[in-house]
């Protein structure tokens, strides 16, 4: 379990959402944008909640390592949508095996005045 401390404040989430956060708000921070979003949470009773989170390029956020009980907070769908958002944010190569249409250029050359 994580606990993540931002603006003054603290929750507990789970490692691999806490991971994902972290790995969010660099992807923000190098684009130059912010967003809110919402993170699954512990809160103090035990009971899973959600935590808003406004996440950009002056976040200062981190996240620490804590024993709880239960030893983790799993929610795959948090960490999939985090990794999505990420992915829209990083510039990444798209690879084919098609040629694209050929044009009908003859090779022959006009002159320009």
């Amino acid at each position: 379990m994580k606990r993540v401390i931002y603006a003054g404040s603290d929750f507990l989430t789970g490692d691999a959402i806490a991971s994902a956060l972290m790995r969010f708000s660099e992807a923000l921070a190098e684009v130059g944008q912010a967003e809110t979003i919402a993170i699954p949470a512990l809160g103090e009773n035990g009971e899973e909640s959600r935590v808003e989170v406004l996440v950009g390029p002056a976040s200062q956020i981190m996240a620490q390592d804590v024993e709880t009980d239960p030893a983790d907070l799993v929610v795959p769908e948090a960490v999939a949508a985090l990794e999505a958002r990420i992915r829209a944010l990083t510039p990444h190569a798209v690879i084919t095996d098609e040629w694209p249409e050929q044009s009908d250029w003859d090779g022959a050359t006009t002159d320009v005045i």
